[in-house]
C-alpha cells in the first residue's frame, strides 16, 4: 500500500470518527503471534476417506438430523490451497486440531494415510515460516470409545488420550512447539454432559436427552480431561521436551462478567460465576484443587483430587489458551431450585444476560470484556502466558463484513491494552480463517474472513473485506476504519492478492 493511500485512509478515518483506538503492528511486542484457525471436523470433510472413522460429532449430527460436517470446507483435499492463501495473508501461525478418529480410528495401530496427511500439512505449514498450533482435542474423542465404555465418563479415556498425545507427540513434535491438549473445556463438559447441546448429547431431562445426569456428569468429565490433559502433558515433559522444546497448554472459554446491580448479592455472584467458569479448570492447574466456593456448593458431587493427581495437575500447563467472544451482566439468584434439581447452571446460582446486541448473526462489541478476563487471568492465576486461540464475530456471508473489520480491530486493541498493563498474551487467533461448518448451527452464518461457496462442489475460497483489513495490518501497511477508508482499502485489493 503506498504512504499517499494511506495517509488518505488515516484522513478520511479521523474525519469519519470511526476508530478512537489508532494503533499498528509494530505496537505489539517482539515474538507476538498473530493467527487464524479452525478444527478437524470443521474444515477437513473427508469423514470416510483413506482410514477415517465416525467420531462423536458425526454421530451426534447425523443422529440430530443437523447440517454436519461431511464435506464442509474440504480441507482435506484442499490444503495446499490454504496453505497459499495463509501464506499470501500473512499469518504467522495458524491453529487447528488433529482428528483422533482419522489418526486412530480404531483401537490399536495408527492410519498411515491419516498420519501422512497431518505430517504433510504440518510440514508445508512450517516450510511456509508459519507456526503450527495443534490442539489435541476439540470434542471429537472416536465413537468406538464412547461406545466401547463411555468416553470421558470412564477414566480409562485418561490412558488412551495419553496414547493418542503420544503418537502426536512422537509424529509431529519436531516442527510443533505449540501443543493444547483440550479445547475450552470448561464449555464442552456444560454443553456436552449438562444441557445435551455438544456430544455426547446428555443432560438430566429426559424430553432433550436419552441419557445423562446434569447434575454429575459435567464435573466427572471435567476431572477426566483435567487428568487426562495433565497426564500428556507428564508424558510430553518426560519425554520430548528436552528434544523437541515445546509447550504444552489447556484452553478455557471465558467470558467478561459485570454484576447487573450494585447489591453486594450481584458482586458476589460475580465472583461465584468466575469460580465455576474460570476456576473450575484454571484452579487444579493452577493450584492443583478446585475453588473452594465450588467445593462448598456442589459438595460431594464434586470429584475429589489425590495428593498425587493434584500435584500432576498443578502446574501442568505452560500456557492459557483463552476463547473469548462475549460479555455479561450476572443477577444472584437463590439456591432453592439448586437443591431441587441440582444442575451446573444452578449450582452457581446465578442467571446471566449477554451484554449488547447479541445475536446469532451477530456479536456487540466489548472490548473491555476482553481487557476484564486478561486481567483477571493475570490477577488470579500468576499471569500465565496466554494466547487467544479464538475471537470472532459471526454473519451472514458476505464479502463486504465491515462489521468483522470493526469488531477485531477493537478486540485487538484490548489485547494490546492489556499486554500494556502487564498480561503476558503471546498471540491472537482469529476464528476462523475461512467459512466453515459452525458447530452449533451448520451453515447458517458464518466466522470467516474467507468466503467459501458450499454450493459449488470445487469450494471456491474468496477474501472478505476482512481478509484484505488483517493482511494489512499483519504486513504492517495500517490499521482503520471509517466507511472512507476500507472503500479505500477494498479498491486497492480489488483482486485476491
Amino acid at each position: 500500500m503506498n504512504k499517499i493511500l494511506m495517509v488518505t485512509i488515516f484522513l478520511a478515518l479521523a474525519s469519519s470518527g470511526g476508530c478512537g483506538n489508532v494503533y499498528s503492528r509494530k505496537d505489539f511486542p517482539k515474538g507476538f503471534s498473530f493467527g487464524a484457525g479452525a478444527s478437524a471436523y470443521q474444515w477437513e470433510g473427508a469423514v470416510d476417506e483413506d482410514g477415517r472413522k465416525p467420531s462423536v460429532w458425526d454421530t451426534f449430527v447425523h443422529s440430530h438430523n443437523q447440517d454436519n460436517g461431511d464435506i464442509t470446507s474440504d480441507g482435506y483435499h484442499k490444503y495446499k490451497e490454504d496453505v497459499q492463501l495463509m501464506v499470501e495473508t500473512g499469518l504467522d501461525a495458524y491453529r487447528f486440531s488433529i482428528s483422533w478418529s482419522r489418526l486412530i480410528p480404531s483401537k490399536g495401530p495408527v492410519n498411515p494415510k491419516g498420519l501422512q496427511f497431518y505430517k504433510n500439512f504440518i510440514e508445508l505449514l512450517v516450510n511456509h515460516g508459519i507456526q503450527p498450533h495443534v490442539t489435541l482435542y476439540h470434542y471429537d474423542h472416536p465413537q468406538y470409545l464412547e461406545n466401547e465404555y463411555g468416553g470421558w465418563l470412564n477414566r480409562k479415556s485418561i490412558e488412551d488420550f495419553t496414547a493418542y498425545a503420544d503418537v502426536c507427540f512422537r509424529e509431529f513434535g519436531n516442527h510443533v512447539k505449540f501443543w493444547t491438549t483440550i479445547n475450552e473445556a470448561n464449555i464442552y463438559t456444560i454443553g456436552g454432559y449438562s444441557d445435551g447441546l455438544l456430544p455426547p448429547g446428555h443432560c438430566s431431562s429426559r424430553s432433550k436427552c436419552s441419557s445423562g445426569n446434569s447434575s454429575t456428569e459435567p464435573y466427572i468429565v471435567g476431572h477426566n480431561l483435567l487428568l487426562a490433559h495433565a497426564s500428556a502433558s507428564r508424558l510430553y515433559k518426560q519425554k520430548y521436551k528436552d528434544i523437541q522444546g515445546g509447550s504444552v497448554g489447556f484452553s478455557v472459554f471465558t467470558i467478561g462478567f459485570t454484576p447487573s446491580t450494585s447489591s453486594t448479592n450481584d458482586e458476589i455472584a460475580v465472583q461465584r460465576a468466575k469460580a465455576f467458569i474460570f476456576g473450575w479448570m484454571l484452579g487444579p492447574l493452577t493450584y492443583g484443587d478446585y475453588p473452594d466456593e465450588m467445593k462448598r456448593i456442589v459438595g460431594s458431587r464434586l470429584p475429589v483430587f489425590t495428593e498425587e493427581e493434584s500435584a500432576l495437575v498443578k502446574g501442568s500447563s505452560d500456557f492459557v489458551g483463552v476463547i473469548h467472544y462475549l460479555a455479561a451482566s450476572v443477577t444472584s439468584v437463590t439456591h432453592v431450585k439448586s437443591q431441587r434439581d441440582p444442575g451446573f447452571f444452578t449450582d452457581m446460582g446465578i442467571s446471566m444476560k449477554v451484554i449488547g446486541n447479541y445475536t446469532s448473526f451477530h456479536y456487540a462489541i466489548v472490548p473491555w470484556a476482553m481487557e476484564a478476563v486478561l486481567e483477571y487471568i493475570k490477577e488470579s492465576y500468576g499471569n500465565p502466558p496466554v494466547y487467544i486461540l479464538e475471537n470472532g464475530t459471526p454473519m451472514k456471508q458476505n464479502l463486504q463484513d465491515t462489521p468483522r473489520i470493526e469488531f477485531l480491530h477493537a478486540y485487538i486493541g484490548a489485547v494490546l491494552n492489556s499486554i500494556t498493563n502487564g498480561s503476558d498474551t503471546r498471540g491472537y487467533f482469529v476464528l476462523s480463517f475461512m467459512d466453515l461448518y459452525e458447530l452449533l448451527s451448520g451453515y447458517e452464518y458464518s466466522f470467516g474472513l474467507y468466503f467459501v461457496n458450499f454450493s459449488d462442489p470445487h469450494r471456491k475460497r474468496t477474501p472478505k473485506l476482512s481478509a484484505h483489513w488483517y493482511s494489512a495490518f499483519l504486513k504492517d501497511n495500517t490499521t482503520f476504519l471509517g466507511s472512507q477508508g476500507i472503500a479505500q482499502l477494498q479498491s486497492n485489493f480489488s483482486s485476491p492478492y
